[in-house]
């Protein structure tokens, strides 16, 4: 009499397989969600450079204060924050809340930060 199915070493064999699978698997979408974050604030750092530089066309000085930038809402999760802002240039840093990379921006004669 022959018997169907699978047996316990051919069940065991295809849960290790699954295992490693996943544990390749994991770190690659962990390393997705980082470059997401980080492409994130690289957006955020370039339509920040065209906010400033529309205010810079309009009163020929930089601000570094985000509201008196029109209608710029940086993303959410990402938090900007102008360094410096002078006449002359300007420099600014981004952050989000999900990583500890941080993103830097410099215009001008602004000091070089990050």
């Amino acid at each position: 009499m022959k018997s169907r199915g699978f047996t316990l070493i051919e069940l065991l064999i295809v849960v290790v397989i699954i295992g490693i699978l996943v544990s390749i698997a994991i770190p690659k979408f962990a390393n997705t969600k980082q470059k997401a974050y980080v492409a994130q604030m690289k957006s955020d750092l370039k339509n920040l450079a065209t906010a400033e530089e529309a205010y810079f066309y309009d009163s020929t000085a930089y601000t570094s204060s985000l509201a008196a930038l029109n209608n710029f809402r940086p993303s959410t999760g990402v938090t900007l924050n102008v360094l410096e802002a002078t006449p002359m240039g300007w420099s600014a840093e981004a952050l989000h809340g999900q990583t500890t990379r941080a993103c830097y921006l410099f215009n001008g004669v602004a000091a070089p930060v990050g």
